[in-house]
């Protein structure tokens, strides 16, 4: 087992990391180990966890920013936000669903570096869009920083941008800034019965071409709208598509309204208030519907496929009619998640056949007993985490990994397995 070591400050961080380097010692690193099931089983002879390097170190609520230590945990810059009125815009998930931990988890530069978004992320962005700055060590032991504290500030090369999404695999971001925004006063969710998903689709996108800027665009087949701890989902016992509006309460109910005026065509239309809305929402953010009654079973393997949203129902399709699995849409079908128990080579040479037809990406999120992040990794090495590098691509990443990380030292294999980018 890989020997842990927790640095008191960034200095420390970085003398670690340079006698590794020296030493040719591979370095895993986590903040709260809560997104270790996510990419590759590190290869590492050590573990740095950043758990004791936590801190906000800038907050101006007026000039919506806020700078962090990188192993600041998620929930204290939500308490910090949130007694300002303020919050992530980007909905960042929590992935206790899938892998079956404590809720509530997680930290600052965890949820930058794996670069996962919610639903708003159609309106908002990802999280690169709102990395201001970083400062951090890369894999020779060196301190860089780069960015700012206002967008304007970043010139030359987005080393934020590229380092968001990157597992820790480039450097060890050691302090985070980002921008944050004004939390909604309202927020209304649209629901519109018993769609197939072609339908659904439609509907989707009709209303984020419409003037009304809709933060949320779903669909839940019948199979998982059940699963849902909202009364009006649970027991409607039929698909289930929504759409959110948020801002100004006034603003919210009119353009709520108008929604449900402009798809009246499409069947009953029925709404929620912020309360059971924002409820709903946290449920296909963390990824519930997948996780809840028989699905609690975390030896099923998860994907997270991104393509067009013109696309999501296409795919979608295909798994209803050729699949056991259980799957729903979000982004506007843009974001397609599966579930299933099906033997994962045969599905996996399937979905990414059928995905790279559309130019999208398939990401397993949860192997087949593997949900931990402890156990063997033998699926996730079997058919990859994530895309395979194409012949463009792939010689681009490795000279911008050699770049940061010489040797190969930070997170080796963590992205995609055993080629150690």
């Amino acid at each position: 087992m890989a020997e842990d070591i927790r640095p008191q400050n960034e200095n420390e961080l970085q003398q670690l990391i340079a006698s590794a380097y020296s030493a040719g010692t591979g370095l895993e690193i986590i903040g709260q180990g809560t997104k270790r099931g996510l990419g590759h089983r590190v290869k590492a002879d050590l573990v740095i966890d950043l758990s004791n390097i936590s801190g906000i170190t800038l907050y101006e609520p007026e000039e919506l920013v806020m700078s962090a230590y990188g192993g600041t945990p998620t929930s204290e810059i939500n308490a910090a936000l949130g007694a300002k009125g303020q919050m992530l815009a980007f909905e960042p998930w929590d992935p206790a669903q899938i892998y079956g931990t404590k809720q509530g988890k997680g930290t600052i530069g965890g949820l930058f570096m794996t670069g996962f978004a919610g639903p708003r992320r159609i309106s908002a962005g990802a999280p690169r869009d709102h990395l201001l700055g970083v400062n951090a060590i890369n894999g020779a032991g060196e301190m860089f920083k780069s960015g700012g504290r206002v967008v304007k500030n970043v010139s030359g090369f987005d080393i934020p941008k590229l380092m968001a999404g990157s597992f820790g695999t480039l450097a060890v971001a050691s302090q985070l800034t980002f921008k944050v925004l004004p939390r909604p006063e309202a927020v209304r969710t649209i629901l519109l019965k018993g769609l197939s998903v072609d339908e659904a689709g439609k509907a989707m996108r009709a209303v984020m071409a419409s003037p009304h800027e809709a933060s949320g665009a779903a669909h839940l087949p019948a199979a998982l709208s059940c699963q849902s701890e909202i009364d009006e989902i649970a027991t409607s016992n039929t698909s289930i598509t929504i759409l959110r509006v948020e801002g100004p309460r006034p603003s919210a109910e009119y353009r709520a309204d108008a929604i449900g005026k402009m798809l009246n065509s499409f069947g009953h239309i029925s709404q929620l208030r912020s309360e059971k809305s924002a409820m709903l929402w946290r449920e296909i953010r963390d990824v519930q519907p997948l996780c809840s009654g028989d699905a609690k079973d975390l030896s099923k393997h998860i994907w997270r496929v991104s393509l067009a949203p013109t696309d999501g129902p296409r795919l979608a399709n295909w798994v209803e009619k050729n699949t056991k699995a259980d799957f729903y849409m979000d982004w506007s079908g843009g974001l397609v998640w599966i579930s299933l128990d099906e033997n994962i080579v045969q599905f996996a040479e399937k979905l990414r056949s059928i995905v790279s037809g559309f130019g999208g990406h398939a990401t397993l999120v949860r192997a087949n007993d593997d949900a931990s992040g402890d156990a063997s990794g033998d699926d996730r090495d079997l058919v990859g985490v994530f895309n395979p590098l194409g012949r463009a691509i792939d010689p681009l990443v490795k000279r911008v990994k050699q770049s940061f990380d010489p040797d190969g030292i930070l997170n080796p294999g963590r992205m995609f397995g055993a080629e150690q980018i």
